[in-house]
C-alpha cells in the first residue's frame, strides 16, 4: 500500500477535507500497515483531529500506523505538544510555550479536562483580558462541550489540543470526539431525522439540547458573543457539514466526505486589548464590555 501524504493541513475547510478524506479511505481497512507522511505545514491543534482519526482506523489494533516522513518543523512541534509520543517519538520541551498539549481523555476525565482548560488555555498570558465572571462563563461554555461529548457522542475517548501562533496573534483550541455526530445524536435521542448541516444549526441555538429533562445546548451563546467581539472564529465539523462563524458571519459548507464524529475548534485573537466584562458588572468604559 502506498503511503498517505497529508500536506499543507490548515485549520480551514480544505484542511478538514484532506483529513476526512484520509479517514474515509482507511476506516474500513483490515490487516493493513498505514504509512503517513506529514509535509509542508500542519496546524498543531489539528493533532486532536488526526489522533481521533488514527485511533478509529486502527480498528482495535487490526491495522498498523506508522509515520515514515515528517517534515522537520512539523515533527518538532508535534513532539513538543506530545502528539508523537503516542507513536514512539520522544517528547521535546516547549521552550517558548507555544503549544497546548495534546490530550486523549476518557469521558470520565472531566475534572482533569477542566484543570487542563484553565492551565493551558484560559490562564495563558496571551488570552484576552476578562473579568472573573466572564472567565468563569467562558470556562463553563467550553466545559459544556466536553460534557456533551461525554454524555452523547458514544466515543471511547475525547481528544483536545491547541496552538499559539505569535506572529499571527491567534490561539487555536480544538475538541474532538469520534462518536456518532450531531445528526445521529438528535435522531437517536429525539427521534428526528435531520441533515448534518441542520443538526449543527439546531445545536447552535441556545437552549436546544438532546439531554432529557434539562436545559442546555452546546453552551456556545456567550462564547459566540465573546469570539465575535474578539474577531476570532468558531468551527464545527460533524457528518458531512462544516460550520464557521468568522467576521460576525455564519456559513455552512458541505464536506467532500462524511466524518463519524464531531470537531469543535475555536480561534482567539491575542492582539485584542479590550477587557471583557458582563454588562451587569460594568460601571465605565462601555466599549469594553458585553
Amino acid at each position: 500500500m502506498p503511503s498517505d501524504k497529508l500536506s499543507n493541513i490548515h485549520n480551514d475547510l480544505d484542511g478538514y477535507n484532506k483529513l476526512i478524506r484520509f479517514y474515509e479511505e482507511h476506516k474500513d481497512d483490515i490487516f493493513e500497515n498505514i504509512e503517513i507522511e506529514l509535509t509542508t505545514w500542519f496546524d498543531a491543534n489539528l493533532s486532536a483531529v488526526l489522533g481521533a482519526i488514527l485511533d478509529t482506523i486502527k480498528n482495535d489494533g487490526l491495522n498498523g500506523i506508522k509515520f515514515i516522513n515528517i517534515q522537520n518543523n512539523i515533527q518538532t512541534i508535534l513532539q513538543k505538544n506530545g502528539f508523537l509520543s503516542f507513536y514512539g517519538y520522544d517528547k521535546i520541551h516547549d521552550t517558548f510555550n507555544t503549544t497546548l498539549q495534546y490530550k486523549k481523555l476518557k469521558p470520565t476525565d472531566s475534572r482533569y479536562f477542566n484543570q487542563y482548560l484553565e492551565d493551558d488555555l484560559l490562564n495563558r498570558k496571551e488570552f484576552p483580558n476578562m473579568s472573573d465572571v466572564v472567565h468563569e462563563r467562558i470556562s463553563e461554555s467550553i466545559q459544556e462541550m466536553f460534557v456533551n461529548a461525554r454524555m452523547h457522542s458514544e466515543s471511547e475517548f475525547i481528544y483536545t489540543c491547541g496552538q499559539f501562533f505569535p506572529s499571527e496573534h491567534r490561539l487555536n483550541f480544538t475538541i474532538v470526539d469520534s462518536g456518532i455526530g450531531f445528526a445521529k445524536r438528535i435522531e437517536k435521542n429525539l427521534g428526528q431525522t435531520i441533515s448534518s448541516s441542520d443538526a449543527i444549526r439546531w445545536a447552535m441555538i441556545e437552549g436546544h439540547t438532546t439531554k432529557q429533562g434539562v436545559s442546555g445546548g452546546l453552551g456556545l451563546a456567550i462564547l459566540k458573543e465573546f469570539i465575535t467581539l474578539n474577531k476570532g472564529k468558531i468551527q464545527i465539523v460533524s457528518g458531512d457539514a462544516f460550520y464557521e462563524l468568522s467576521d460576525n458571519t455564519e456559513k455552512i459548507q458541505k464536506l467532500n466526505n462524511y466524518f463519524d464524529g464531531s470537531v469543535i475548534s475555536m480561534t482567539f485573537k491575542t492582539d485584542d486589548n479590550k477587557t471583557y466584562k458582563l454588562a451587569s458588572e460594568a460601571q465605565e468604559n462601555i466599549n469594553d464590555i458585553f
